[in-house]
């Protein structure tokens, strides 16, 4: 299939010299697929197999996209497609700046990420894993629901400026698993990320259910006063706060049109906490990586923040053409984020949950309903859901509310850091919305952050 792909590649690369046009040609392929469950049955099973070819025509400083879904065999309907594409380029409105058209010095191809039986894996095995990640702990009340959405992703590219291509292919699950309590609206969730079908393990997420419900079941479910909170993020939201701090923190782009919290004359000075070093590691094969970017930069570990101190913005071609600024090597669907993990000695829930504490704890694993609230000074807001817990000082347990969290990423991951997790988790952070494009962080297990406002309390589940 590689070397059809590839064919089919250099075919539409022939013909688009042979009309004189100057075009970059984009393919992507996905292999989806969904099991949904609700009330503690398949509600959802389902399977996708799309093909896109995205043709960029160029024209001077004039640019023009034309996308569509087909099939390997349709060779004349992705010609028509690049005569659509370099038809569009003569009536487009020039850019201000000149795009970069990359010319690849060789051809490249990773397959390293690629885990046919992951890809592949049965709906019996899938049901399994659901089935045993919630074994024993289902009731009348407690339903069983989530996804299990696995599959493979291939990309390749070529362009008329070079005859060197660009292959890419790796498989990925991401299974979120939740219970709830139908009479009492609460809910508890466990989650996994897998690049390799090895990386599935239904009993750790068995594990996590059974002391959250016990918890849940046991202990006093109450309303937070509004205040400030020594909180501890859990990995799904430290995931999420990196994840948004993506877009509004460290992009040069963003900088440029002053949608980020974070300026130039900040580059190789402290900015958060010197517990912070975030680096972009094309080598974590977890995170389903571009080991190479889309214009053929070589890809290495790439410090963002190191022990808090900011070290680079990151560059996508088009945005470093814009402003005058050299790319990084960052033209990619998506990083490979790792924030290191620090001294705590707190590996699972039942260990944080145990440790002394001298005050109380909110411990938050999920953050829901992130949004920015001012992009250039950081601030974000979002809600607590699925198994918050108090953590007081006399070593008995609480059971809140959802609360609300609006904070500033500079206090978050600022100097209010008080520890994080020698342990490192995964955090499966992609989305289910258009091309398939799985994403994942590297993240530590939990990361305390001390004196955090909280703005709003529920009054009820």
């Amino acid at each position: 299939m590689k070397e059809k792909i590839l064919q089919t590649l250099t075919d539409l690369r022939k013909y688009a010299l042979g009309k004189g046009y100057d075009v970059a040609i984009f393919y992507h392929e996905e292999d989806s697929y969904l099991m949904r469950f609700a009330n503690s049955a398949i509600s959802l099973n389902t399977n996708e197999h799309l093909i896109r070819i995205n043709i960029t025509a160029y024209e001077g400083r004039k640019r023009a996209d034309y996308e569509l879904i087909t099939d390997l065999s349709k060779l004349d309907e992705m010609k028509r497609s690049i005569d659509i594409a370099a038809e569009m380029v003569k009536h487009a409105q020039p850019l201000n700046y000149d795009p970069t058209v990359p010319a690849l010095v060789e051809s490249f191809a990773d397959e390293s990420g690629y885990d046919p039986n992951l890809a592949g894996i049965s709906n019996e095995e899938k049901l399994a894993h659901f089935n045993n990640a919630a074994k024993d702990l289902e009731t009348d009340d407690i339903k069983l629901s989530g996804i299990f959405s696995n599959g493979s992703n291939t990309i390749a590219q070529i362009n008329t400026r070079s005859e060197h291509s660009q292959y890419f292919r790796t498989s990925d699950a991401q299974v979120t698993a939740v219970l709830s309590n139908a009479q009492l609206k609460w809910e508890v969730i466990a989650e996994q990320s897998a690049q390799k079908k090895g990386d599935l393990d239904p009993t750790i997420l068995r594990k996590e259910f059974a002391f959250l419900l016990d918890r849940y079941q046991k202990d006093e479910a109450l309303q937070l006063p509004i205040g400030s909170y020594d909180i501890v993020f859990g990995s799904a939201a430290t995931g999420d706060l990196l994840s948004i701090m993506n877009w509004i923190g460290f992009s040069g782009g963003s900088m440029k049109r002053g949608f980020s919290f974070v300026s130039e004359d900040q580059v190789g000075k402290k900015v958060f906490s010197d517990k912070f070093t975030l680096v972009d590691d094309p080598n974590r094969l977890e995170t389903f990586p571009f080991k190479r970017d889309l214009t053929g930069i070589i890809r290495k570990p790439f410090p963002i923040f190191e022990n808090g101190v900011f070290r680079s913005f990151t560059w996508f071609q088009d945005d470093a053409d814009e402003f005058g600024a050299k790319p990084t090597g960052h033209s990619v669907m998506h990083k490979s984020l790792v924030l290191s993990g620090g001294e705590g000695v707190a590996g699972s829930l039942e260990e944080l949950v145990k440790q002394p504490r001298e005050k109380d704890v909110l411990y938050i694993p999920f953050l829901h309903y992130m949004n920015i609230v001012n992009p250039s000074k950081g601030v974000i807001t979002a809600s607590s859901r699925f198994g918050a817990l108090l953590l007081r000082k006399d070593d008995s347990v609480g059971v809140p509310y959802n609360v609300r969290v609006t904070q500033s990423l500079l206090d978050l991951f600022g100097d209010k850091v008080a520890w994080m997790s020698k342990a490192q988790v995964v955090n499966n952070t992609s989305m289910s919305y258009g091309a398939r494009n799985p994403t994942a962080v590297i993240v530590p297990r939990f990361v305390q952050v001390n004196d955090i406002e909280i703005s709003h309390s529920n009054s009820s589940y």
